[in-house]
């Protein structure tokens, strides 16, 4: 079974939705790397009960970010956030080359700052 990595992204983002074992099965899959016969081990059930389990959740976790969109949301706030934190950086960069204001030196610290601070 190959391993969809953008899953392991959602599940921190909806995993709380999921059943407890749904949430189990499929972070020991994607977080913890063990092999369908090493969950089915440590849970009781068959392979074939951990792969079941692990495709619903999956699908669970898909259709919640198609609905939602958090995950989606969060990558687009965070590519933002960099323009703004290069932008910055940009401003900087030309008042400090051409006429150096300290007013916009400072409001381009305070977005770089602000922006650094709401990426991380």
């Amino acid at each position: 079974m190959a391993k969809n990595l953008e899953i392991s992204f959602l599940l921190d983002f909806y995993g709380e939705m999921l059943t407890q074992k749904q949430r189990e099965v499929i972070e020991y899959y994607y977080n913890d790397d063990l092999s369908l016969a090493e969950i089915a081990d440590n849970e009781g059930i068959t392979r074939q009960g951990v792969r079941d389990s692990i495709k619903r959740a999956e699908a669970q976790l898909l259709e919640m970010e198609e609905r939602l969109g958090l995950a989606r949301r969060f990558r687009e706030m965070q590519a933002g956030l960099e323009q703004i934190q290069k932008a910055a950086r940009e401003i900087i960069a030309c008042n400090e080359s051409f006429a150096y204001s300290r007013d916009i030196y400072q409001r381009a610290v305070l977005i770089r700052d602000l922006a650094g601070r709401l990426n991380q």
